[in-house]
């Protein structure tokens, strides 16, 4: 099977890609796991937050608000606005508040104020919180088949349950191999996530030292107030935890990154029981029963930053890594940031508006 690009990896951002691309090239999309978005996709928290990731990402989410709040024919929306109350000490609150000051504007709050908001808040805890108002809940699963069924209608082929798959340059051309066929195309694409570094290798490119790190989630029961499901995310400003609703339930992480091989993570008891003390140390409230508990992996780059373009060594292979745990947030960017460095086109004026430069994605940026 030819086609004009391979991309490997079905995560949401290797389907946003396919997406973008698939009205230009014959795009074929590649899959090891039996369904779209099984590993990290399928376990992110659902947050958008642009003050999340830094000054790499910010922009990137800024620039995915429009797609996310006006993206056609999706089946309803696709985010739904919830506040996020940044709590802490100082000076750790001003900090907070000068690393987000050139991109967005924060409300200050009072302990009181910010009780008002997360009635079970310790308010002793804290001495202030900043409040962002431009954050909200991505509904995840939408997403990703609106991003499916984009590629689909635009002609792109989607093999998934591919296993592991062998790719060589002969003849410029990539020949990539899997016990499902093979397929050819001058341009691959390495969007596998956890597993990239290892797939550059197969491929004879230099791994980026790209790092996956675990994460715990905790899922208890809701809260039993009736304002409940209008709560903000509460999120520490040094990262050390975050709280929210969450589909009916109380979400609780201790914001765990231990580095990881490539794996379908398991959730680690120390770190569920990190999480249930970090939650009862800053709230008023036990987490008497866990319903559900998951992990999964957030891959980064050495600078934190995504990688996203050609590489300096090999023709014709293309970075789509190390998007943290930003993956969803900025997924309508990312893909379009990628789509027009493949195309050779222009960077898109939405996200030039935004601040977003290729020039902090690059691969040869990491090459030193």
């Amino acid at each position: 099977m030819r086609f004009d690009v391979v991309i490997l990896g079905g995560g949401i951002v290797g389907v946003a890609l396919a997406a973008r691309l698939a009205p230009h090239l014959n795009v074929a999309l590649v899959e090891r796991e039996p369904a779209l978005g099984t590993m990290t996709t399928a376990r992110s928290a659902a947050m958008f937050l642009p003050s999340y990731g830094g000054a790499a990402i910010t922009p990137l989410t800024l620039a995915s608000r429009t797609f996310l709040t006006e993206a056609p024919h999706a089946p309803g929306p696709l985010l739904k606005p919830r506040a996020a109350l940044h709590i802490g000490r100082q000076p750790h609150l001003a900090a907070f508040d000068q690393a987000c000051a050139a991109h967005l504007a924060l409300q200050a709050l009072t302990p009181h104020q910010a009780v008002a908001l997360f009635p079970i808040l310790r308010k002793s805890v804290i001495d202030g919180a900043w409040l962002e108002t431009d954050a909200g809940d991505i509904d995840v699963a939408a997403l990703l088949d609106l991003f499916r069924r984009m590629a689909l209608d635009a002609g792109a082929h989607l093999l998934v349950d591919a296993g592991e798959v062998s790719p060589e340059r002969r003849a410029g051309a990539w020949r990539i191999k899997s016990p499902q066929g093979e397929l050819e195309a001058p341009i691959i694409v390495n969007a596998a996530g956890a597993w990239a570094d290892s797939l550059a290798a197969r491929c004879g490119v230099s791994p980026l030292g790209l790092t996956p790190m675990r994460r715990t989630v905790v899922l208890g029961a809701a809260v039993a107030r009736d304002d409940f499901e209008r709560w903000p995310i509460l999120k520490d400003v040094r990262e050390r935890y975050y709280f929210r609703p969450y589909h009916s339930a109380l979400l609780v992480t201790p914001a765990d990154a231990h580095p990881s091989p490539a794996c379908d993570p398991a959730p680690d008891s120390a770190d569920v029981a990190r999480a249930v003390l970090r939650f009862e140390t800053i709230c008023d409230h036990r987490l008497t029963r866990i319903e559900r508990r998951w992990a999964g992996l957030r891959t980064f780059a050495p600078d934190q930053a995504p990688v996203v373009g050609w590489s300096t060594e090999v023709e014709g292979y293309f970075w789509l890594a190390g998007l943290g745990g930003f993956g969803v947030q900025t997924a309508p960017a990312v893909g379009n940031l990628a789509a027009s460095l493949i195309l050779g086109r222009q960077l898109p004026s939405q996200l030039a508006e935004c601040g977003v430069d290729p020039a902090l994605y690059t691969a040869a940026r990491l090459a030193a």
